[in-house]
């Protein structure tokens, strides 16, 4: 038996994994090498101290990176990615060609939140827009 049953939801979990705001910045940075918390707060400048702390700590539950406490003083915390952190460059690699292929500057406003895109209405099928309906003449009693 083949593993054709198991691809949706095995695909839906490592989008849903990697896919979170700010998570393929934090592994795309650790791509190049082991980094400290200052470090990758300085590579993702919009993220908040938060996120990028709470980031971290599911990448790490998940297996993708590892914290290390290194025991100087002051302590140092880095982070890196592990074998299977790595595993994902050939895959992020490609939604970088693909976003730079697709992803316009209307795209990216949109996203900013810079852009309202109001959807489009539809006409009702079998309904006709109230000024555009025939008047109907009332016979008086």
């Amino acid at each position: 038996m083949s593993d054709a049953g198991n691809i949706c939801p095995r695909f839906h979990v490592a989008v849903e994994l990697i896919g979170g705001r700010w998570t393929g910045a934090i592994i795309s940075r650790l791509l190049a090498g082991r980094a400290r918390y200052n470090e990758l707060r300085a590579a993702v400048p919009e993220i908040s101290d938060r996120m990028l702390s709470e980031r971290l700590r599911a990448l790490e539950c998940e297996g993708l990176l590892t914290r290390t406490v290194v025991p100087e003083t002051p302590v140092r915390v880095e982070y890196e990615l592990t074998a299977k952190g790595h595993a994902l460059e050939d895959a992020l690699d490609a939604i970088g060609r693909w976003a730079t292929k697709w992803i316009s500057d209307v795209d990216l406003a949109r996203a900013e939140g810079s852009v309202s895109v109001r959807p489009v209405e539809k006409p009702r099928a079998g309904k006709a827009k109230p000024e555009n309906r025939p008047k109907r003449s009332r016979a008086k009693r």
